[in-house]
């Protein structure tokens, strides 16, 4: 009995974890199609703020077509690409453009407009003559309406406790991978631990069929390591070490973090070694929503448009504060940030290897199942148990791909991926997972950028 009474538990978190960044909850089909963007008065700097511009001073016509192309009224060719379900992004003309699609809520409804955005933000590709825009499809997209569950808060409240007969199941019904219970997760409630594992950051990704792979492509990658870990190479190790995000729901953050601070060691043959500020996008970014969450994708983003600072300078406090960051620190801005595969969609287990060899790690997202939570070593695979209790969907945590390999007695492939729970969670912070299954759909979305190195 005490078994069924723990998954009860877990279906309280997971029901919470089915909202995203915004409620809204829009797909790839409803995006295609072509919008007229409304835009401010432009000449303005990076501190615009958009919550307070008018913005029917000029107006803008892109067409969104498959897979990833933009074209505008002038014959101009560009990109695009969806943000999960929240938003998206357009290149096209010098500029860039981006917008959260608009929503409204009522209590428990929620109404997704996925023809129109919020009010977004457009900047030329250097950064510069930034304005503010509103966009709006020609062809109406009826409105999507979704009900959040309304729970017991104070039943969030209650501090977590282990239940070892789950424990116990977990182990019993597989043989790949070792499950325990973890005495810090009773330090925190249902509703911190549920923030740990993604909180209410955003839905199960879209699977979808990953792209052809092309012969020249398939090719290159039949030369590739059959493994590789960017904690050893050659005997160098290119990663930070492993933090612990606490009860904020800031994975999203300290993937990124850690894909810059790595790929900075990679290009600089760690003779940069940055420890990079995971709080300055919780309390600063307007791309993200603090510990409720947020995408790899628009931290990528922010670090193109903003910089992101050094650990010391703006320390990690593990909960939303007040931006107060410090003018006189040094930054490290992206070059470029992308989904691998060229957009959100185009995902691959081959293109995912290939990056990660030539590049470095990148972030990629998690559905975590409540087995997860007691990983301790081994290949994980999600074992089922639990998912009867478990109508609605799962939390997604953002994770750090650093390497790749196969086991030599079970020929099962594997990915190697670290955590930000900790140094003394999994295996020393990190955890093996099944490699080309899509399992837990961790090569559903893949995200990389390519950071500066500073001067």
């Amino acid at each position: 009995m005490r078994l069924s009474g723990v998954l009860v538990c877990v279906l309280l978190l997971l029901v919470e974890g089915s909202w995203g960044d915004t409620p809204a909850n829009c797909t790839y089909e409803e995006l295609l199609g072509t919008w007229v963007f409304q835009v401010s008065k432009g000449g303005q700097d990076k501190t615009i703020d958009c919550s307070t511009q008018a913005t029917d001073k000029s107006t803008v016509t892109v067409t969104l077509e498959k897979l990833s192309v933009a074209t505008d009224e002038l014959g101009n060719t560009g990109f695009f690409t969806l943000i999960y379900n929240q938003g998206f992004e357009v290149v096209i003309n010098g500029y860039k453009w981006f917008g959260f699609f608009k929503y409204s809520q009522e209590g428990s409804k929620v109404t997704s407009y996925c023809d129109q955005t919020l009010p977004g933000w457009v900047h030329d590709v250097l950064g510069n003559n930034w304005a503010c825009f509103v966009g709006k499809k020609v062809t109406p997209v009826p409105p999507r309406k979704d009900y959040k569950p309304v729970l017991n808060s104070r039943l969030l409240q209650k501090p977590y406790k282990h239940n070892m007969d789950f424990i116990d199941s977990i182990n019993s019904v597989q043989k790949l991978w070792k499950a325990v219970a973890y005495p810090e997760h009773e330090t925190y409630t249902l509703q911190e631990l549920h923030y740990r594992a993604g909180g209410p950051a955003s839905r199960i990704p879209i699977r979808v069929r990953p792209m052809p792979i092309k012969a020249e492509v398939a090719k290159m990658a039949a030369g590739l390591p059959e493994h590789w870990d960017w904690r050893n190479v050659n005997g160098v190790n290119f990663l930070s070490p492993v933090r612990n995000q606490a009860s904020c729901g800031s994975c999203y953050s300290f993937a990124t973090m850690g894909m810059l601070e790595a790929r900075v060691r990679i290009l600089t043959n760690n003779s940069e070694t940055p420890i990079l500020s995971p709080q300055q996008v919780v309390s600063c970014s307007q791309y993200s929503q603090g510990c409720d969450g947020g995408f790899p994708y628009l931290i990528g983003k922010y670090a193109q448009d903003f910089g992101i600072v050094d650990e010391s300078c703006f320390p990690y406090v593990g909960k939303e504060s007040p931006c107060g960051l410090p003018q006189n620190c040094r930054r490290i801005y992206t070059a470029d940030y992308y989904y691998i595969g060229g957009f959100y969609g185009g995902c691959s287990e081959t293109a995912m290897m290939m990056d990660l060899v030539k590049n470095g790690p990148m972030g990629v997202a998690l559905e975590v199942y409540p087995d997860f939570m007691h990983y301790k070593e081994g290949i994980y695979h999600h074992t089922g148990l639990g998912d009867s209790y478990n109508p609605f969907e799962l939390t997604n945590h953002a994770v750090l791909l650093v390497g790749y390999g196969r086991c030599h007695m079970t020929g099962e492939k594997y990915w190697i991926v670290k955590n930000s729970w900790g140094a003394n969670w999994g295996e020393d912070g990190f955890f093996r997972i099944r490699r080309g299954s899509d399992e837990c759909a961790i090569e559903s979305i893949a995200v990389a950028a390519k950071p500066i190195p500073k001067l």
